[in-house]
């Protein structure tokens, strides 16, 4: 058994397995332990080879399989064991994915940690949706917020949304009418253009747009489920009006 002491925190990328880097899909395939969360598609997991011992960590709202103090002793018990571990997450480990948290309880520990990043949730989502997160007409700023935390309504989301600027929440299906009541009562427009990505990058794809006042109805009419990001912005109205004016182009 290999005495590697070393514990690898591997992103998976927002879900598609063509979208991992090289060394993510090497580690997955040379791993003898895979701690993983519930968003790491099957197509990914089947990286790993028949022998390795695949354990799930998998999160959901109100609900959690293992606690996050249980998570690091696992990952730093299993290092210390000899055996090659990789920590699997969703889009990038230190995205909203806890990375810190584990690789700092795995130093404090005295274990070697190395951090591979992925392709975030954000980043892949939006690509997927051919939505630029960035455009010179329309946005020069990116923020990226939580939406399922505590205290919501206490954030200060000031100036994250608005003219020139994109905002990306994720986690945020569950609590979307609290999101759109707070931009509106923070003085973002109603008819701000807004857009749900639903299992970005996989096959079962859906991007979901409308108004920012008809989020929450947008949510619960399509019945939207995790993983799903939603974006915030003119940004996610330019596929809209190009294609539009292409139509008026062909028409004259």
């Amino acid at each position: 058994m290999r005495n590697t002491g070393i514990i690898h925190l591997v992103g998976a990328g927002p879900g598609d397995p063509d979208l991992l880097t090289l060394r993510a899909a090497r580690l997955i395939a040379a791993a003898d332990v895979i701690v993983h969360d519930g968003l790491v598609s099957d197509d990914i997991l089947d990286f790993a080879h028949r022998d390795a011992t695949l354990i799930s960590v998998a999160k959901r709202r109100s609900h959690h399989s293992m606690a996050q103090d249980e998570i690091n002793a696992l990952l730093v018990r299993e290092a210390r064991a000899g055996r090659m571990v990789v920590r699997l997450k969703g889009g990038d480990p230190l995205v909203f994915g806890r990375g810190g948290e584990e690789a700092e309880a795995a130093r404090a520990a005295g274990v070697a940690v190395e951090i591979v990043p992925g392709i975030s949730a954000a980043n892949g989502a939006a690509a997927a949706a051919q939505i630029a997160l960035t455009h010179r007409d329309a946005s020069s700023a990116v923020s990226f917020v939580a939406g399922q935390c505590k205290g919501l309504a206490e954030q200060d989301w000031a100036g994250l949304a608005g003219k020139g600027r994109t905002l990306v929440i994720y986690m945020g299906v569950k609590t979307a009418p609290q999101i759109a009541e707070k931009l509106m009562a923070d003085g973002l427009a109603p008819d701000m253009p807004i857009a749900v990505i639903e299992n970005a990058t996989r096959s079962a794809m859906r991007v979901l747009r409308g108004p920012l006042a008809a989020l929450p109805d947008l949510v619960e009419r399509e019945r939207v489920v995790s993983p799903a990001l939603i974006v915030i912005g003119e940004v996610t109205a330019r596929e809209d009006a190009t294609l539009a004016q292409l139509a008026q182009e062909t028409a004259r």
